[in-house]
Order: structure tokens, then sequence, then C-alpha cells
């Protein structure tokens, strides 16, 4: 598949006239997808892959799948937004306050970046604190204060931030505290010691692709609740995606508020923030004292067809069986990696779960950000390289699974893992 017509290699050539860096900002490699389906995506040029990037990840139903289409055509006939109440919005809501144990009110925006944005600001607005807890390298977004040591490439020492981006004020540094993820004594010691001045603290449960250690998150929920510290939980990437009921279900802790977003849209822009009442009623004018009121406004924040689109794909979702089987296919293949790579004596670490997960190329246990800069990057760059050269697509990190990849795409993925393997080093 490294052949390239002249079609494709002219929008190469124009992606890199008219695009800074060439790309949409996201997959780092010049791969120019025409079409999906299913659990395969096909390029410009016409070769098909078994696709585990899923848009980085909200094609947790597959591409096009066809009850989602129709719910979206169907809405289309009748409108495309309104900024305006609208009855898809509010059924939507209704489903993922039901499904999320900590979820009373729901507030939609369009981005993941809005979502946790809206989620700390909430926070700080309910504690009437100003500083916010987050983990290095926890991922939440591309707002200022999600951009702190989200992946430093020298990291300062705990609990002070490094800023990420070019153009960040560094007065927002001041307002953040870091923490490393998994460090239950180091973590608990940042947090009583600034328990005054926190106002929030966001995590993702599963960090990227890092599970919590049993107790981490136990002890986060113990101790914000000690000291009036909402909790949240990042919920973009594993809403909807661990269980129904998201990484709080599959974990059994229950935050203080979540953000939402990927899956719960079946692929259209739409995510959420939601949460306890006592805090989300700061969105709500009528409710809390003027200079405690969030204005939350978005042109297509809650738009009826994102929402048709998630309310046909949560129904999909809630079908028995769905995700024992997506974790069953998911597991097949995280397990056919890890033994490739341990026959062929690869130095590796397959970390995740059965529906997220890939691999790390190194001895080192990886329980945390500083313990991913350990594992060799380029090596991981060229296995992905291999893989899509024999069809199969995935992202820079992470196999996602969805609920329409099978045995067949499992055992044809695993062959691929046999095919490359002796050329990754």
């Amino acid at each position: 598949m490294d052949k390239r017509n002249n079609k494709e290699l002219g929008l190469v050539a124009k992606a890199h006239k008219y695009l800074p860096g060439g790309s949409l900002g996201n997959l780092s490699e010049d791969v120019i997808i025409d079409k999906g389906f299913g659990s395969k995506v096909t390029d410009i040029e016409g070769n098909e892959y078994i696709d585990y990037l899923l848009g980085s990840g909200p094609m947790i139903t597959g591409h096009a799948h066809p009850e989602v289409m129709e719910a979206v055509r169907t809405q289309l006939e009748n409108g495309t937004t309104f900024f305006a109440n609208n009855e898809p919005a509010i059924l939507l809501a209704e489903e993922i306050s039901n499904a999320m144990e900590c979820v009373d009110k729901v507030r939609f925006s369009s981005t993941g970046t809005e979502a946790t944005m809206y989620a700390m600001r909430a926070a700080r607005a309910f504690s009437k604190r100003d500083k916010i807890l987050k983990f290095e390298g926890g991922f939440h977004g591309m707002n200022d204060y999600a951009l702190q040591s989200m992946m430093p490439s020298d990291p300062h020492e705990f609990p002070k931030p490094k800023s990420d981006s070019g153009g960040i004020p560094a007065a927002v540094s001041e307002t953040m505290l870091i923490a490393p993820f998994n460090d239950i004594e180091i973590t608990q010691s940042i947090i009583n010691d600034h328990k005054n001045e926190i106002g929030g603290v966001i995590v993702e449960p599963f960090q990227r692709l890092l599970p919590p250690k049993p107790g981490f998150l136990e002890m986060l929920r113990e101790v914000t609740e000690q000291n009036d510290i909402p909790l949240i939980f990042d919920e973009v990437v594993t809403s909807f995606r661990f269980a129904y009921g998201g990484a709080q279900e599959f974990y059994g802790i229950t935050p203080d508020i979540c953000s939402l977003g990927k899956a719960v849209a079946g692929g259209f822009p739409l995510t959420a923030v939601g949460g306890r009442e006592d805090i989300m009623k700061h969105f709500d004018a009528s409710a809390v004292e003027a200079e405690a009121w969030m204005p939350q406004i978005g042109t297509l924040s809650g738009n009826p067809v994102a929402a048709v689109a998630g309310l046909a794909t949560v129904k999909i979702l809630k079908r028995p069986g769905t995700y024992e089987r997506m974790h069953q296919i998911g597991n097949k293949i995280k397990s056919g990696l890890e033994k490739t790579l341990n026959e062929s004596s690869i130095t590796s670490k397959v970390v995740g779960e059965g529906v997220l997960f890939d691999v790390f190329f190194t001895d080192h246990n990886i329980v945390d950000y500083r313990s991913t800069l350990k594992a060799d990057k380029s090596k991981l760059m060229k296995f992905n390289a291999l893989l899509r050269n024999t069809g199969i697509l995935k992202g820079d990190s992470k196999f996602y699974l969805s609920t329409v990849h099978d045995d067949s795409d499992a055992e044809q993925t695993i062959e691929a893992f046999r095919s490359v393997v002796d050329k990754i080093n």
C-alpha cells in the first residue's frame, strides 16, 4: 500500500500547501480516507483497512451504521440546528442522566475541549476556590488549563505545572497543580497540602492507556470527599465505551462531575458535561447569585442532528451482550498482540483494556506518564506504518474497538501482527 496515484499525490501536496504541517492536526501520517463502513475504511486509492482509529473513538458502532444514518437522514429533512430546545437533545440528556451515576443534569457542548473546560469551571464556581489539580500526562482537550503538563518532555517537580503550548498566559499555570497518576502517596499529600486552594480534581479514570492501580481512584474519591473538593471524571473517551455507564460503572467509583464525548454522539460533534444538581445549577442564572452564574452559549450545542445520532447510538449500545462481545473481541486481539511479541522476544508491554489498548516498546512497567517516556516511540511509529501496509489502520497510539469488529477482523489483525513482527527491530 506504499504506491500512490496522481490524485492522492496531488491532494497530499495541497494539504502541505494549505494546512499547517500538511494535516488537520490529528493523525500524523499522509493518509487520505475516502469512506468508511462498519469496521473498515477505504483510502482515496481504494485500499481497504480494518479501522482501529475509529475517528479517534467516536465511531463505537462502526462507520455509517444503518440505524444511525437513518436517524440522521430523517432529522436532516426537518432541520439541522435551531439554537433552541429540541426533542432529541432533551431525550439524549435523559439517556445520559440515566446511564451515568453522577449525572443529575446535563449541559451540551460541541467538543471535548469545551466539556472539560466547563467541568473545571463548574467545580471552581461551586467550591469558590481557584486551583485545579490534574494528572501529568492526562489529556483533557486543548483548553489552556488542560495543556498544563499534558506531554512535557522535561517535567517539573510535582506539583509545579509545565505549559505544553505557545500562546498560553503564564498566569494559567499559577492556577494548576500537577500530580502523578497512580501514585496514591504523592497525590494525597498534594491534595492535603493545598486543600484550601483546590477547587476541583480532574482525572481520566483510565488515563490515556493506563488503568488505575487498585485503590487509586478509591483514594481520590475519599480524599476529595473529605475536603469538599469536587471530583471530575473526564469520560470523553471512556463514557459509553468501557460500559454503558462509563468508567464510573466499570470501576465502581462515582465522581461529582463528568465530561462526556466521542461515543455519545455516534461520530457527530456533540459533547456534554454532567453532574450533581447542586453543581450544575451554576449553569442556571435563576438558581444562583449573579457572580456565581456560568454563562454557556454554543451555536451548535445540543443540535438535533448530533442528538439523534447519539440516541440511535445509545440504543444500539444498550442491547444485551454488546459490551461483553466488544471486550471479548478486543481481548482476543490484545492477547494476540502480546503473544506475538513475546514469541518473537521483542521487549514490550501491552497496556490497557480490551476495548482500548496499545503496545509500549520498553521493559519498564507502564504505570504513569513518566514511565511512558522510557518507551521507544520510533519503534511504535514503525510498527504502526508496517501494520498500515498490511491493511490495519490505527492512530499514533491506541487500538479502539467498536461493536462491529468481529472474529474475522481479529484473526486478520493477529495475522498482520505475525507478518510484521520480525521487521520491527
